[in-house]
């Protein structure tokens, strides 16, 4: 029985990943900029530490998914 969606290959997936990532990256660092140059400025001083420390680092939880995704093994035909 051959499943009627095999999914995308190894090398497609890695190729649709790596554009997933360039935009991803991108788009967070616009919208971090944009925060950190309006909201979090008027922040108390802990509060800009934190949202400094999350608009630095939080891209890299999406990131790791779509990594993950893009590693995984192409399924196998079934064989008898």
């Amino acid at each position: 029985m051959s499943d009627p969606r095999p999914g995308l290959s190894a090398r497609s997936r890695k190729f649709v990943g790596t554009v997933l990532m360039v935009f991803l990256v991108l788009g967070w660092a616009l919208v971090a900029m944009a925060l950190a140059q309006g909201r979090v400025t008027t922040l108390p001083a802990f509060w800009q530490f934190l949202a400094y420390v999350v608009l630095g680092i939080g891209w890299i939880v999406p990131a790791a998914v779509l990594i993950r995704w893009m590693q995984r093994h192409d399924r196998r035909p079934d064989t008898l």
